[in-house]
């Protein structure tokens, strides 16, 4: 529709130059508060790359909420389901915020906020901006992409000390934790640290997830004390959560792995095809090595064994053929297996959901086989130097992250107690931590 001029005077010029130095001036004072970069576009990002990046980002966070929440909740006795999935969420809600604002430039910052060691905040430019890049994608991708691992990373831990830990403690602990030893171990493995540059090969976290999971899990366990009801065998209240949670884990994981490539090539295939061959390997190797001892396999057990196989590759993924992922798949379960076993019966140390053997001990022997299969004559993508100085680099980054996380998650653990108090109370632990934390039930007829 065509719209005829209007019959009222238009104002003259003269009226229009006070609004016109007004509107001048506003936009210059916004100008020096929002950075240049912060309205371009990231011309040079590939979008393949990126989508691949983003949707893997989002596999890995679905592997958190609600996948390891659900796997999680279904282990613990039905009065302390609720409590684990508050945790899960609260956790990855607290370990996202502190990524976000902090972990990411401790882990990823440039010089000179960062050394081989340890990096510092960069106040000035504490956020990541629009149009900024890192390699071929944009940086908010890449940032996204390993703040879901940040988040998976304390959430696995949560398992070491399920039904006992005070919610106040789980939130202070899992907060610190996530500064002081996750993106310092990070950085030294994945932000040109100082383990990268002795060579170490951590793929997708075999080193930086697993095993510092594992690690803290265990140090937890010991730390705070056994469960006053603990069962020689834990009994998992819900198999079917256990079952859709694990069925989360393993879809997710194909994002774990596959994204770490960074990018949507022939990589990150190999890996995805990696992660699917070690699962499978190690749940039957699990359900085999039960169903010898036990004379029948079970639900938990078939699980648990993918679980421990997806874990083992993990460091491996994008460095190996399939043939060597089945081999690792199937070695990781078996150690596991055997390392699950000797924990609930010699160790004095209740780690409730199993975190130290899968996560630790499968995280570490996929470390060390990553060293072995990665060489070019077992198909996998080549070593620099020969396979048994690549195992020693390998074990001398599995001792350092051990070392690093168990000395740093004890002391921030005995800081939370003194400050919040660790372990809930006797009746709260009889009662469970549904009505002791939360005051609310997961079903009508709890214990």
């Amino acid at each position: 529709m065509r719209l005829t001029p209007s019959v009222h005077p238009h104002p003259t010029a003269s009226q229009h130059a006070p609004r016109r130095r007004c509107a001048g001036a506003l936009s210059l004072a916004l100008m020096t508060l929002v950075p240049a970069t912060g309205w371009a576009a990231p011309t040079d990002a590939d979008h393949g790359d990126t989508a691949w990046l983003l949707t893997s980002a989002a596999l890995v966070i679905f592997m958190c909420l609600p996948g390891v929440a659900m796997f999680y909740g279904g282990l613990v006795r039905r009065k302390n389901v609720l409590s684990v999935l508050g945790q899960c969420f609260a956790v990855a809600s607290i370990a996202s915020l502190v990524w976000v604002f902090a972990g990411y430039h401790l882990a990823f910052g440039q010089p000179p906020y960062c050394n081989e060691w340890f990096c510092s905040i960069d106040f000035s430019a504490s956020l990541v901006q629009r149009g900024a890049l890192h390699g071929r994608v944009p940086e908010a991708a890449f940032l996204m992409f390993q703040m879901a691992f940040a988040v998976i990373t304390p959430t696995l831990a949560l398992g070491g000390f399920a039904e006992r830990m005070r919610f106040p403690a789980v939130l202070m602990y899992t907060g610190l934790w996530s500064l002081f030893v996750y993106a310092p171990i990070a950085h030294w493995i994945w932000g040109e640290g100082w383990l990268a540059h002795q060579g170490a090969l951590d793929f997708a976290g075999g080193l930086a997830v697993h095993v510092t999971s594992g690690t803290s899990a265990l140090v937890a366990a010991y730390l705070i004390g056994r469960r006053d009801t603990r069962r020689a065998t834990p009994t998992a209240h819900s198999l079917p959560l256990v079952a859709i949670g694990g069925g989360m884990l393993w879809v997710g994981w194909f994002g774990f792995n596959g994204g770490s490539a960074l990018a949507a090539d022939d990589s990150a295939a190999m890996a995805v095809l990696t992660t699917h061959v070690a699962a499978c390997t190690g749940a039957l190797v699990w359900m085999a090595a039960e169903w010898q001892r036990h004379h029948k396999p079970s639900v938990t057990g078939l699980l648990t064994g993918a679980v421990a196989g997806l874990v083992t590759i993990t460091p491996a993924a994008g460095f190996v053929g399939a043939a060597a992922a089945g081999a690792i798949g199937a070695l990781g379960s078996l150690v596991c297996f055997g390392a699950l076993n000797m924990i609930r019966t010699h160790l004095r140390v209740d780690d409730a959901l199993d975190v130290s053997p899968i996560h630790g001990v499968g995280g570490m022997i996929g470390a060390l086989l990553t060293g072995v299969f990665a060489s070019s004559a077992f198909g996998g993508s080549g070593l620099a130097s020969g396979v048994l100085h690549q195992v020693g680099i390998q074990a001398m980054a599995i001792v350092i992250v051990v070392g690093w996380t168990a000395v740093v998650s004890a002391i921030l653990l005995l800081l939370t107690d003194r400050l919040v108090g660790l372990r809930i109370d006797s009746l709260g632990e009889v009662a469970g931590l549904d009505i002791a934390d939360f005051g609310e039930s997961g079903y009508i007829d709890a214990e």
